[in-house]
């Protein structure tokens, strides 16, 4: 009987020895900064639902070109699914620094050129995988990739994909 007293209790001795070394890593309860990207600034606030979710609100002036720069508003619940694993690891993850998968939902206004002045309105789907790091204590860059759909108000409605790239280096007040 000792035996088996004994060694439950070495096995649960292990047990909580190993479970000591995990941390519940957690994001930030609120990020703000300003992003510059290949065509565009953003500012952004990232707002903790949970310990690894946050909602991420952007508004900014992007474009395909320098020619069509248009205001943007997006809303975007983003999952660092990585937090725990860069904690345990000893790496950084202040800043919400780690891989995240996404839904982003932006809006862009825009007005043509054109003669006829036909406004038009975007409104994207986009489903994302991307990182967030630091450098240093106050600067970041993102990049990030995702294909969704996009819909599109002009004379004619139209639905179609839409792509998304997400080259950016920021700045964390």
């Amino acid at each position: 009987m000792t035996k088996v007293v004994f060694a439950s209790l070495l096995v649960m001795s292990s047990y909580f020895g190993f479970s000591q070394n995990t941390t519940d890593a957690s994001v930030e309860k609120s990020v703000f900064g300003i992003q510059v990207g290949l065509i565009g600034i953003w500012a952004h606030n990232e707002l903790k639902l949970s310990n690894q979710v946050v909602l991420r609100s952007e508004i900014g002036l992007a474009g395909v070109n320098t020619a069509n720069i248009e205001p943007l508003l997006a809303l975007e619940p983003r999952w660092y699914y990585n937090i725990n694993k860069r904690a345990n690891k000893g790496k950084r993850i202040d800043g919400n620094s780690g891989n995240y998968i996404s839904f982003r939902t932006s809006y862009r206004f825009f007005d043509s050129s054109e003669a006829d002045k036909n406004e038009q309105n975007y409104l994207f789907f986009t489903p994302t995988w991307g990182i967030r790091r630091n450098i240093g204590n106050h600067f970041n860059y993102e990049a990030g990739i995702g294909v969704g759909l996009g819909f599109f108000n002009n004379n004619e409605k139209k639905v179609g994909y839409t792509s998304y790239l997400n080259l950016k280096i920021g700045y964390r007040f």
